[in-house]
């Protein structure tokens, strides 16, 4: 039986939680409809995947979507820049890593999120100090379920495949790491991963 040293971890919706839609309607006041077609602005336009691939910067994103939508450009922009609580804490998913950390394992990021959010989401958090590594879209150009991406972390960091587990939130990108043999799980709430790590 192959020894399963390495774990990689998705961040969005993985590490940390991911709430735009509730920061829109709890936060911003906005009703569940417009919260939706704000949401399907900003995600479904393709500028974003370029914007996690480090092509686009903030405030090119930002004048985009306010030149396509003028009368929403107050949100778009609170959105952006003037609130911070898009991301939430997974302090046991955190401290659940730190334990398996000790007990030997690995524990790499490998996650599609532009600089400026990726900063402003995580640079204060404690996971990013027991990491042995990792790679973000928009340091490589690639974002995930692009196969360039997971072989770009593994050739860095010599990892086999089959010595790695992968945690996901989208079924594409666990099933674009089970193709080149990392065994993966989807990841639908903090509730679902803290299971799967107790497994561990």
């Amino acid at each position: 039986m192959i020894s399963k040293k390495n774990l990689i971890f998705d961040v969005g919706g993985v590490l940390i939680g991911y709430r735009w839609k509730e920061m829109l309607m709890d936060d911003f006041g906005l009703s569940d409809e417009k919260s939706e077609e704000i949401g399907t602005k900003i995600f479904d336009d393709p500028i974003w995947s370029d914007f996690d691939r480090g092509n686009v910067p903030i405030d090119s994103l930002v004048k985009h979507y306010c030149d396509l939508y003028p009368a929403d450009e107050g949100i778009i922009r609170r959105f952006f820049y003037g609130y911070d609580r898009m991301a939430t804490d997974r302090e046991a998913v955190w401290e659940k890593m730190e334990e398996l950390k000790k007990k030997g394992y690995n524990i790499y990021i490998l996650s599609n999120y532009s600089e400026y959010l990726f900063k402003k989401h995580t640079d204060l958090l404690p996971f990013r100090n027991i990491l042995d590594g990792g790679i973000v879209s928009y340091q490589t150009g690639t974002i995930k379920p692009e196969v360039e991406i997971y072989t770009t972390l593994l050739e860095k960091y010599d990892l086999e495949p089959a010595e790695c587990i992968f945690f996901d939130d989208i079924e594409a990108n666990v099933e674009a790491a089970r193709g080149i043999g990392i065994e993966s799980f989807l990841i639908d709430s903090e509730e679902t991963l803290l299971n799967e790590l107790a497994r561990l």
